[in-house]
This record gives C-alpha cells, sequence and structure tokens, in this order.
C-alpha cells in the first residue's frame, strides 16, 4: 500500500506553492467571502411581518422569498463551478459579489412583493457562484496538509454569515427598517469584495485534464457524496426550521427561546465544520461519516417520543447541528480531488444536489405533520432518511483519490 492510500488525510492535490503565511491569508479570504454572501441566505427572513405588512402578502409568498434564492442558488452550482475552472475563482468572485450587491440594493428600493421576489432569486445566481468559487479557491489556495481545516473554517463562516443574520437584523431593522437592512447587506457584499480584489493571493489552478463534463455529472462517487450532502446539510436547514415549530407549538415554548434553539443546528457548523476538518487528519471518511450521521439519526428520533423535556430536546439540536457540520470538508476535499481539471463543477454539483432536498424535503416534512397531525412521524422520516444514507458508506471510495502520474 502507498502512502498516500495509508494516510486518512492524504489529498490528492499537490501542495499549492503558496507560502503558509499566504495559505492562511487566502483562508481568511475566502471566510470573509463566505461570510458575506451567506448572510443573504437568511437576511430577509426576520424581516418578513414587516415586509408581509408593508406590501400586504400571506405567509406562504413570503416562503417563496427562500425558495427563490435556493432555487437559482442551486442552478448555477453546476455552471458556475465550470465558469471558476476556468477562467479563475479571484474574476469570477468579483462578479459573483457585485451581483449579490445588486440584488441587495434592488429589494432596499423594492416597491412591491414581486420586486422583492425578482431580486432575492436574482441574488440566488451570485450566492450560488460564490460558494462554488469560494470553495474552488481554498480547494487549491490550501492544497496540502492543511486543506481540509482551511474547509471547514470556509464551511463554518458559511454557517456564521446565515447565523449571524437572524440574530442581527431584528435589531437593525428596529432601529433603521427593513430598507437599511438590505443596503447594509450591499454594503458587506461590496467590502468583501474590496478585501477580495486588494488582499486575496492570486492562486493558479494546478494543471490537470478537465476531463468531459457529462463523466463528471455521471460519476457514482460525486452522486454519493450528493446523497450524504442531502443528509447533512439539507437536514439542517429543514431541521432547523420545523424544530422552532415543534419547539412553540407542540412543547409550548417562548418564540425568542425556540429561536434561539432552532438556530443552534446552522450555528453549531461554525464549530463542527473546521473540527471534522482536523479530524479528517485523524480518521478515515468512512468512520467519519458513519459517526456523524448516527449522530444526526439519535438526535430526529429523539424528537419522536410522546414527550420530551426541554433538556432532551436541547441534546437533540446538538446532536443534530454537530453531527450536520462534521463531514463537510471531508467530502467537498474529495469531490474537488476526484475531478481536478473540474473541481469547482464537481464540489457545484454535490452542494446542487443536497439544496434539491430542501426544496423538496422542507415542505413535504410539513406536509407529513399535517396528515398526521404529529410533528413524530416527520423526526421519524428524517432520522430513517439519515439511517439509509448510512448504506452508501460503504461504496464511498476508502483511499483518496491517486495524483497523477
Amino acid at each position: 500500500m502507498s502512502v498516500l492510500q495509508s494516510s486518512p488525510t492524504s489529498s490528492a492535490a499537490a501542495p499549492s506553492g503558496l507560502s503558509d503565511r499566504a495559505q492562511w491569508v487566502a483562508t481568511i479570504c475566502g471566510c470573509i467571502v463566505a461570510f458575506a454572501y451567506s448572510a443573504n441566505y437568511t437576511n430577509h427572513a426576520p424581516l418578513a411581518p414587516a415586509l408581509m405588512r408593508q406590501f400586504g402578502f400571506n405567509q406562504a409568498l413570503a416562503g417563496f422569498l427562500t425558495t427563490g434564492i435556493f432555487a437559482t442558488h442551486a442552478a448555477t452550482q453546476v455552471p458556475g463551478g465550470n465558469i471558476v475552472d476556468r477562467f479563475g475563482a479571484k474574476r469570477v468572485l468579483l462578479f459573483a459579489l457585485a451581483i449579490v450587491a445588486v440584488g441587495n440594493l434592488g429589494m432596499a428600493s423594492a416597491e412591491g412583493y414581486w420586486q422583492l421576489l425578482f431580486f432575492k432569486i436574482f441574488t440566488g445566481m451570485g450566492t450560488g457562484v460564490c460558494f462554488v468559487g469560494g470553495a474552488r479557491y481554498i480547494h487549491a489556495a490550501a492544497a496540502g496538509r492543511r486543506l481540509n481545516v482551511a474547509q471547514g473554517l470556509f464551511g463554518g463562516s458559511i454557517q456564521l454569515g446565515a447565523g449571524f443574520v437572524i440574530l442581527a437584523v431584528p435589531q437593525l431593522n428596529r432601529f433603521a427598517g427593513w430598507r437599511v437592512t438590505f443596503l447594509v447587506s450591499a454594503g458587506m457584499a461590496l467590502t468583501a469584495g474590496l478585501i477580495w480584489f486588494s488582499a486575496a493571493p492570486d492562486v493558479t489552478f494546478a494543471p490537470a485534464p478537465p476531463g468531459r463534463l457529462h463523466e463528471m455529472l455521471l460519476a457514482p462517487q460525486l452522486w454519493l457524496l450528493g446523497i450524504l450532502q442531502m443528509a447533512t446539510f439539507s437536514l439542517s436547514v429543514i431541521i432547523g426550521s420545523w424544530v422552532v415549530v415543534f419547539l412553540t407549538k407542540v412543547m409550548k415554548v417562548p418564540a425568542t427561546q425556540a429561536g434561539l434553539i432552532g438556530s443552534l443546528v446552522l450555528l453549531l457548523g461554525i464549530v463542527s465544520r473546521p473540527l471534522g476538518g482536523y479530524l479528517r487528519h485523524h480518521m478515515g471518511i468512512r468512520p467519519l461519516l458513519l459517526a456523524s450521521l448516527v449522530m444526526i439519526a439519535l438526535g430526529c428520533f429523539a424528537f419522536v417520543g410522546s414527550s420530551i423535556s426541554l433538556a432532551t430536546a436541547l441534546t437533540a439540536v446538538v446532536l443534530i447541528g454537530m453531527g450536520v457540520g462534521i463531514p463537510y470538508a471531508a467530502m467537498f476535499s474529495r469531490a474537488g480531488a476526484l475531478f481536478p481539471g473540474r473541481a469547482g463543477a464537481a464540489m457545484g454539483l454535490v452542494n446542487m444536489l443536497g439544496i434539491l432536498m430542501i426544496l423538496a424535503g422542507a415542505p413535504f416534512v410539513g406536509h407529513l405533520a399535517d396528515l398526521t397531525g404529529t410533528f413524530r412521524a416527520s423526526f421519524a422520516f428524517l432520522g430513517g432518511f439519515t439511517l439509509l444514507a448510512c448504506l452508501v458508506i460503504p461504496l464511498i471510495d476508502r483511499d483518496e483519490p491517486q495524483k497523477p502520474a
């Protein structure tokens, strides 16, 4: 067995050629971009009551604001990754951040619901390219022994941005109004763009045969990773929203306290994603994935009981929040290593499959709760799906892809 095969953290990517200091600067710049763009996943959610009063639309239409951004975010994953692979992350990310800024400026000036929806959909095109561009940039800039930790920090920054605005936006709206909130989001994107342009080290992607696009799109290993993305990140979004409803309606927890507990599903990713990158240095990808999915399943099944305490619910949320974040770095580093010449598109495919689960799974879980009159069936379904996902783990290659000869 070769050294590459025997090491749990070996990467097919050759060292980036950047100095240690430059690698950390590149990682920090990537994290700043991640924080700025990911705020747009959720910056509209706390504003929903104010926007509904302003423009007279209902909760179903408010939900389409989330659907809108994630629909175009998903649609741009593979084509955006393909563009990044071809033209490089630095230029493409500047363009993507500009789209995010323009989308927020449009929302700040909106005079009706359909304008809000249009600009939210428009913003999703920018956030989609920001993800694949940032992940691809980190994959090249930190290639080598730091890759998994750097990718985990990038992923943790995404969770930080999405979680931070849930807490900050209500305060900003109270003091300055919802239009200023979107202006601040635009300013965050522009500031990140300036930092990116001035400070991010230039990274040249290592030459590698790009391979045929259809071969990458049909690669079984990427689809297996996509299933695991459904069972981790996707479930964090679905569970995070429905846990709040469960706590308020079933357990009669005050809305503020329930929202804080529910947000932990996402916020714990700030810790669990970098932690997962660190753990990948010390264990193989299969046990890492298995341990994570078991944690998620246990957390889901804890909500199936006919009567649970608040302490049990909190413990379950922590299990889920840690479990969904730990595999992130290992999965996306592996996706990039499988297709070095199309790393951006490969990571985009894995993420796109996960987002499709969000678009279909969130309404299905709600429909299941309506049909049964209880959330027990919904959480049983989510826990069962996670256990089914465990069946694909033996099919994941144990060893990292080999370096080109």
